[in-house]
């Protein structure tokens, strides 16, 4: 399958007529790998996110066709939820002159071919957590909005059960003039309410499967996320870092583009 830039290319020197392109085009939205994946190649530049591969319930074998695919088609992928014999057998996987970054505590792999460069966009973004068990999701919203050129600020373990600990690092982001505030919280999700009560950016609720007893696995967290009375707060589902980090960067991509000089 040709390129978008190959598609351009060919129709700028007369080869294809703008009819063609467009068929070409439209035919390039979606790839079927062997009866196993339909692939998303133009994502990220119809809507300013690529399309991350979930490792998890893939077998190893598939995991790797599709990375390799998607790699060589647009110079990175981003994979999620990856075990320890999924991460290995990516990096056994790759040619010489990739580039294999992975995010331990997330589970998530950037694997780039030598040379893909991420444009920093001007956007800024930041992350709290309540606690230290919520920091794993966090760090996917964090590589998420930077691999979508956004500058990410975190700060960690500031739950409301030691409420002076959140004051500095809410300032800290005050001062550095974010666009958006991602907040993750387990438990009762507090959090975020507070947070919301106290910045005029949005804040987006991830809670979290740090949860037990009634409403155990983040039911309770999400229920009581969804019922916060500050406004300017939005809330993903349970554990979804990635789906945040994904509204973020849109959020603070876009501010960016009509920042003021």
């Amino acid at each position: 399958m040709s390129t978008l830039k190959d598609i351009l290319e060919k129709t700028v020197k007369g080869e294809l007529t703008t009819g063609e392109a467009e068929k070409l085009i439209r035919l390039q939205a979606v790839a079927e790998l062997e009866g196993v994946a339909r692939i998303d190649f133009n994502r990220e530049q119809r809507k300013g996110i690529p399309e991350v591969i979930l490792a998890e319930n893939k077998s190893v074998s598939d995991l790797v066709e599709i990375t390799m695919r998607m790699m060589r088609e647009c110079g990175r992928v981003i994979v999620s939820r990856c075990s320890q014999e999924q991460l290995q057998s990516l990096k056994e996987a790759l040619p010489q002159d990739a580039v294999f970054q992975v995010n331990e505590k997330a589970k998530m792999a950037v694997v780039k071919i030598g040379g893909f460069n991420v444009k920093f966009t001007g956007g800024k973004i930041g992350v709290l957590t309540a606690g230290t068990s919520d920091i794993p999701v966090a760090e996917e919203a964090k590589v998420i909005a930077e691999e979508m050129g956004c500058e990410v600020y975190t700060s960690y373990d500031l739950g409301v059960a030691g409420i002076h600990r959140l004051l500095a690092p809410l300032k800290d982001l005050i001062v550095k003039d974010v666009d958006v505030i991602i907040v993750v919280a387990g438990r009762e999700g507090a959090l975020c309410s507070v947070v919301a009560g106290m910045v005029n950016v949005p804040v987006i609720a991830v809670p979290t499967s740090n949860s037990y007893g009634f409403g155990e696995k983040g039911v309770s967290t999400l229920m009581a996320m969804l019922q916060s009375c500050s406004l300017g707060l939005a809330v993903v589902n349970i554990d979804a870092g990635v789906a945040a980090g994904a509204a973020a960067t849109l959020i603070a991509n876009r501010a960016a583009k009509f920042r003021k000089p």
